[in-house]
């Protein structure tokens, strides 16, 4: 059996993550671990200025006024968790997940070490802040693992920058 690739996503996977996750493992029998954060760290100050650039202005400031619940937050999560799982069923040698509790790049480098993961993948939505000053999930996790970490935009065949 291949090394298990460990899988952090804040988006539901769909067909498109699919068949990159498909072409990623290539026929082979690695185990997949997805791994969704129940808490996305939000960073008001990062946030806004996110979605100023984006021109979402009306989503910026509703965002400042909103406090969000943590019961709803993972709600959210295992939503995402379960879609996603559904997504990739029968790919590699199985499929499995969890919500991860806490901060999602810890969560991530503690799967990667735990499972001995040759490869780890990040998923998420383009963050133009983080994007550009590396200061994304893959970047970091990265970072603290010492090994390529795969950054794919959610829903689509780009790569980050990691």
């Amino acid at each position: 059996m291949s090394d298990p690739i460990v899988i952090l996503t804040e988006e539901p996977l769909g067909a498109d993550d699919r068949v990159n996750i498909e072409t990623l493992v290539a026929g082979g029998d690695a185990p997949l671990v997805v791994l969704v954060p129940a808490n996305t760290e939000r960073h008001l100050l990062v946030d806004f200025l996110e979605n100023l650039s984006l021109l979402e202005i009306a989503k910026a400031f509703r965002e400042l006024t909103e406090s969000p619940d943590p019961a709803a937050e993972r709600a959210e999560a295992a939503e995402t968790l379960a879609a996603s799982l559904t997504a990739l069923a029968g790919l590699g040698g199985g499929v499995s997940g969890q919500i991860v509790e806490g901060r999602p790049v810890e969560g991530l480098v503690a799967k990667v070490k735990e499972l001995g993961a040759g490869q780890a993948v990040v998923i998420t939505r383009p963050h133009a802040l983080a994007d550009t000053f590396h200061t994304d999930w893959a970047n970091k996790a990265q970072d603290r693992l010492g090994l390529p970490v795969l950054h794919l935009y959610a829903g689509s065949g780009f790569i980050g920058d990691s």
